[in-house]
């Protein structure tokens, strides 16, 4: 009998082909407002990225796998997961290549001040900027080691950049020069010259980069977050750009999303703001249904999963 699966985003007729083919009966339900009906309690795989805020996944008594389209899991019921021997697994590396670019362009954008000269070219305004800097020797310090900073840093090796990482425990990564562990988050920051933001979120990790930790960064450092936005103390980021102790910051993520028009991080000068857009890419379908296709194939024949979540570590 084939097993009942249900996405909640259309990935197109021929690759549904492609699932049903290994065995399972597909269902496809737009995610939006989606609500428990009979139809759904046969359903023993979820693949989806958050239909949480409708859908109650304790109604789904059969439900043994969620297959997340997303690398975050914060929108997932995490208790009740925790309780059950539902099995989580996340898109690990299916946005790291476009959210690796976009980490370089924007490194690259703050220290040649492209904000400044687009908006120079907009007002048809001829002035040259003698304040531009050099990426070349600088230090760039990635919180979290995962594989959006692994291709990010992958691709700094060309700029003549020394590259330091935080992890757990300090083991050494690929493309690195150096690893600290967590408990010496301190010790790194006082050294980059641009620091990333590339770690999960988690209970551990809520405003890890906090007033103290603004405090010890260098004068006139950069500070580029892709990864979640409450990782972050946004007022005490705020007041740094202010003051001019950070000398500027490229977000992609926000402590709330959309962010509020009167938040004050839109009339910063010093700062270039995107809305959650650094893992958009052409491949970003293709690579999220490859995984996808990968673990139900594993899963139909009883092999191990990959990206499992574990929910302890929140990651």
């Amino acid at each position: 009998m084939a097993i009942k699966a249900l996405f909640t985003y259309d990935y197109g007729r021929d690759k549904t082909k492609d699932i049903e083919s290994l065995g399972y009966d597909i269902k496809v339900v737009n995610e939006q407002d989606l609500i428990y009906s009979e139809d759904l309690g046969e359903v023993e795989v979820l693949i989806c990225y958050d239909p949480f805020k409708t859908l109650d996944i304790k109604e789904m008594k059969k439900l043994k796998w969620i297959q997340l389209s997303s690398v975050g899991i914060d929108q997932v019921p995490i208790d009740y997961i925790k309780n059950t021997s539902i099995i989580t697994t996340n898109n690990n590396g299916g946005y790291s290549i476009p959210m690796g670019e976009w980490i370089i362009l924007k490194a690259l954008e703050l220290f040649k001040n492209s904000k400044g000269l687009y908006e120079n070219q907009a007002k048809k305004k001829w002035k040259m900027d003698t304040g531009i800097l050099e990426v070349y020797g600088k230090t760039i310090g990635f919180i979290g080691t995962g594989t959006i900073a692994v291709e990010a840093a992958k691709r700094f090796q060309g700029f003549g950049v020394n590259i330091l990482g935080v992890n757990t425990n300090g083991r050494d990564v690929d493309f690195f020069n150096k690893c600290y562990a967590m408990s010496d988050l301190n010790e790194m920051l006082r050294l980059c010259d641009v620091v990333v933001c590339t770690i999960p979120y988690t209970k551990a990790t809520h405003h890890l980069i906090d007033e103290y930790r603004f405090k010890i960064m260098k004068v006139g450092a950069f500070f580029i977050n892709v990864s979640r936005g409450s990782i972050v103390d946004e007022s005490s980021l705020i007041e740094n750009l202010r003051s001019g102790k950070l000398a500027g910051a490229a977000l992609d993520v926000y402590e709330q999303e959309p962010l509020k028009q009167e938040s004050q991080l839109w009339d910063l000068d010093n700062v270039i703001l995107t809305s959650h857009n650094s893992w958009m890419s052409e491949m970003r379908n293709e690579r999220r249904f490859n995984i996808i296709y990968d673990n139900m194939k594993r899963y139909i024949q009883g092999e191990k999963l990959i990206n499992v979540v574990d929910l302890k570590r929140g990651y």
